[in-house]
């Protein structure tokens, strides 16, 4: 395993050796809580060492030229702990920050906040972390929920403000997207549950939103529509066999694919000792839910498929009698850690050994298609959001490299366009030491679906730990092997974080 904190700790802070599971120097970072030095867990450090400053930057320095096509902003969420933790600590479990950057005019600004949530806020007035982390043990003694809900995994742009949501189904938040703003939990009147997956999905052609929410209780799972104003068009209950955790869905135009994976934890264990144990059961077929978009329980139709967990869905939509949804897929969610430590599961589990995939259902016959379009490990895997539910050939995913290729940490060291008719790629490497974060598709200004689908730019931001600088890096997604054609300099370190979308000009600024 990775070379403890403790061997080292009589080395000037700036001097720390590189370790393989680090990425580069656990270096001494003003802008970090300094109680990490103290703790022996890679994703605390390097990359992912929290950056605690909250600062809005105007007129940030380019190089290279930013096109005025380029019209919008760019979101991304992450985790940036502020308290030492009580037991083992998560990537999950970290303070949720968005950080974004926002293009008009052929110029950026920047800007950062902490989400909110109440156990921000309640940790904030007791100076002490309160809850313990996704590793547990659970404790329901506790107020508001048993584990901390952080919001620190994904981002939306819904009904003019910024939604952030969190890995486990949390209480979802909202933000003024142009000054971050902090405007409380996004609740929409009439639903019967709170909570809401990490991964709702907005569709641009009508403004609605379409999501899930998941928990141990029955039903265990509800979808529902929301109108485009924010209020509530309708929710419905989804029966399943038991607790699951899915991650993510697909729509197309008329319809939205849930999913019953086979990655899922025993809850009667978790309520006899507080720990969510999660276990793949390959004897389980992976199901895929078909629901009309505004559909009643009874009308969701299930295709099943091979054993699989999906994380990431790119896009789906209608041929015919036939559904396609393109994403990625990992056929070993959980693998033996290769060491021992309290720390060996969650290392090997975040590695993510993952690739590029279609499945095809048959509404008529009930026939189902599956399989590889590549065999590359990538993730993290975004589109064109305008041609989100209608036909489509390209992605944007992150490489990762696996074990044997140094990638003991999940992260991220290249960009892949995928052309998915064909499973040909181009890919730009950030370089040595550079790692990346989620990329997103801008539309170039004033794009409709009669433009092509990869006329814009691909923005995603970067963290080099050779000199622990950050930048935005703008390509144009028609040829990324040109590499950028603009690069923001971030006025501070910007950690590893999660995912990142996209809010147009015409949205944000009018």
């Amino acid at each position: 395993m990775y070379k403890s904190l403790y061997e080292v700790q009589a080395m000037s802070n700036a001097s720390y050796p590189i370790t393989e599971e680090t990425i580069g120097q656990v270096t001494h970072f003003e802008n970090a809580p300094q109680w990490i030095y103290e703790v022996d867990n890679p994703y605390l450090h390097g990359v992912y060492a929290p950056t605690v400053d909250e600062m809005a930057v105007d007129e940030l320095e380019v190089t290279g030229e930013l096109p005025e096509g380029i019209y919008g902003a760019y979101y991304r969420n992450g985790p940036n702990t502020i308290h030492k933790p009580t037991g083992l600590h998560h990537p999950f479990d970290g303070d949720g920050m968005v950080h974004a950057v926002y293009f008009q005019d052929g110029k950026a600004s920047y800007r950062n906040s902490y989400i909110h949530t109440a156990g921000y806020l309640l940790e904030k007035e007791e100076g002490r972390a309160m809850w313990p982390g996704v590793m547990g043990t659970f404790d329901f003694s506790l107020p508001e929920f048993p584990i901390k809900d952080t919001c620190n995994t994904d981002v939306t742009w819904y009904a003019g403000k910024l939604m952030p949501t969190w890995y486990h189904a949390g209480r979802p938040h909202k933000m003024d997207p142009l000054s971050l703003e902090n405007l409380g939990e996004y609740s929409l009147p009439g639903r019967t549950r709170t909570n809401m997956s990490a991964h709702n999905h907005v569709d641009w052609n009508t403004g609605e939103m379409l999501f899930m929410d998941y928990g141990d209780e029955a039903p265990f799972m509800t979808y529902g529509v929301a109108n485009a104003d924010g209020t509530l068009r309708s929710e419905v209950p989804i029966e399943l066999p038991g607790p699951r955790r899915p991650h993510d869905l697909g729509f197309t135009t008329n319809y939205t694919i849930l999913h019953d994976l086979p990655l899922f934890h025993d809850a009667n264990l978790l309520r006899r000792h507080g720990k969510m144990v999660l276990d793949f059961h390959r004897d389980i077929p992976a199901r895929f839910g078909i629901i009309p978009r505004y559909g009643d329980s009874a009308d969701i139709r299930w295709f099943e498929c091979e054993p699989c967990f999906v994380l990431h869905i790119s896009n789906s939509w209608e041929e015919g009698d036939w559904i396609v949804m393109d994403g990625c897929r990992s056929a070993n969610p959980l693998r033996q850690p290769e060491g021992g430590g309290e720390l060996a599961h969650m290392l090997v589990y975040m590695r993510n050994e993952t690739n590029n995939y279609r499945w095809r259902f048959n509404l008529k016959t009930g026939e189902v298609r599956e399989g590889d379009i590549d065999d590359l490990n990538t993730e993290f895997n975004k589109s064109n959001q305008m041609f989100h539910g209608v036909k489509t050939q390209y992605a944007y995913h992150q490489h990762i490299p696996l074990l044997h290729e140094n990638g003991h940490t999940l992260r991220f060291n290249g960009l892949v366009k995928y052309n998915n008719e064909t499973g040909q790629y181009d890919k730009w490497d950030y370089g040595d030491g550079v790692f990346g974060s989620e990329a997103a598709f801008a539309p170039v200004k004033g794009a409709t679906r009669d433009s092509d689908e990869d006329d814009g730019y691909v923005i995603t931001m970067v963290t080099d730990s050779n000199t622990w600088k950050s930048e935005a890096l703008v390509f144009d997604a028609r040829d990324i092997t040109l590499g950028p054609i603009a690069r923001v300099k971030l006025p501070q370190r910007v950690p590893a974080g999660f995912h990142a979308t996209w809010a147009r000009g015409e949205d944000l600024y009018t």
